[in-house]
């Protein structure tokens, strides 16, 4: 079991590290994952014809996520009494205790919840997106075309229904219930420009519809349960998301991307953009999305202009997040500019860019 055990130290890692978004309750419910597993015990069970999976495969997020997701539903009330997001003490061996009953009793959302992909769709990127947009409405001056890959649910898709302001300087619906306040240091993005957008669309390779009430538990039970603060955000998104559809493909990323670049309006600027899930594809994939939007660079005009907005792992030291951008617009030499950079999870956002 020692792979199963440095997989949970991995993730027990992220859960600890992770900038304005670390839970102390899941990094020391893994300690207890740790302690089952070395005693061969519910967990150890469950977890074991997944012990050589990747890391990537996330299966402790997974069952992590069943747990969650039980504690939400009030199917379990032992849970619930322990999860923070649920208004729980947090103590985690009684939690661990609930857990080992939770799994004897093997309840059908423990297999459905393995059998699914992580799906967090991480609504605190949406600051770090919502200024890169900014920047390229303010360059380009015409409505952007939103193409975002690993869209999952499409939460920020629709992130010109969430706020952002610097000091007296704003951007987005006032009245909306997702808010990013005074995150933004070293400079600031172009909040005056605003975002014209055109339209939108997503793909995924297992999309969440959260119209959906059961897809809308689901990706809520992805999200850690703390802090509060950020398990508030997401479910506030979801809601949002409820009530404003948007078009999401199921597709493969290298597939998908040639496809939109087919058709790019006059007048208008399309956008492919993504956060945290370019490490997820491979090679071919990868290479097949640069290679389409290079050759749909090279034609692109002031009037049709092209951008590449990412937010991804730094690719050397893998923290923090950069997001950085390419910008086609006629130019015989665009630049990958630098924007900013932050966490993974979102919160303060140093600036780059004059």
């Amino acid at each position: 079991m020692s792979a199963l055990i440095k997989t949970i130290r991995w993730q027990q890692a992220g859960f600890t590290l992770s900038p304005g978004a670390a839970t102390p309750f899941y990094a020391a419910l893994c300690e207890e994952l740790v302690d089952d597993v070395g005693r061969d015990g519910a967990v150890a069970r469950v977890l074991a014809p997944y012990a050589d999976a990747g890391v990537e495969d996330a299966y402790v997020l997974r069952l992590l996520a069943a747990f969650h997701r039980l504690a939400l539903t009030g199917e379990s009330p032992d849970l619930a009494a322990h999860f923070p997001s649920t208004g729980g003490d947090g103590d985690v061996h009684a939690t661990m205790a609930a857990i080992t009953d939770v799994l004897n009793a093997n309840p059908p959302a423990i297999a459905d919840m393995l059998s699914r992909p992580p799906q967090t769709n991480e609504v605190g990127r949406a600051a770090a997106l919502a200024s890169g947009l900014l920047v390229i409405a303010d360059r380009v001056g015409v409505p952007l075309c939103l193409r975002e890959i690993g869209t999952s649910a499409g939460l920020n898709l629709r992130l010109d229904e969430y706020w952002y302001q610097q000091g007296t300087d704003s951007w987005g619906q006032a009245a909306s219930p997702v808010r990013f306040v005074d995150l933004w240091s070293g400079g600031q993005p172009p909040f005056e420009a605003g975002i014209a957008i055109a339209d939108r669309r997503g793909c995924d390779r297992n999309p969440i519809d959260v119209t959906d009430p059961q897809g809308a538990l689901a990706l809520l039970s992805y999200v850690w349960p703390e802090p509060r603060e950020r398990f508030e955000r997401a479910r506030a998104a979801i809601e949002i998301a409820s009530r404003r559809p948007v078009d999401i493909d199921q597709a493969d990323a290298g597939e998908w991307v040639p496809q939109q670049l087919l058709d790019r309006p006059a007048g208008t600027a399309l956008v492919v953009f993504h956060s945290v899930m370019w490490q997820y594809l491979d090679d071919d994939t990868q290479a097949s999305i640069r290679t389409a939007l290079q050759q749909a660079g090279e034609v692109a005009t002031t009037d049709a202009p092209l951008a590449w907005l990412r937010l991804e792992p730094t690719p050397t030291t893998y923290v923090p997040a950069e997001l950085r951008l390419t910008l086609w617009n006629g130019d015989s030499r665009p630049g990958d500019e630098l924007l900013g950079t932050t966490g993974f999870h979102g919160g303060p956002l140093e600036w780059r860019t004059p």
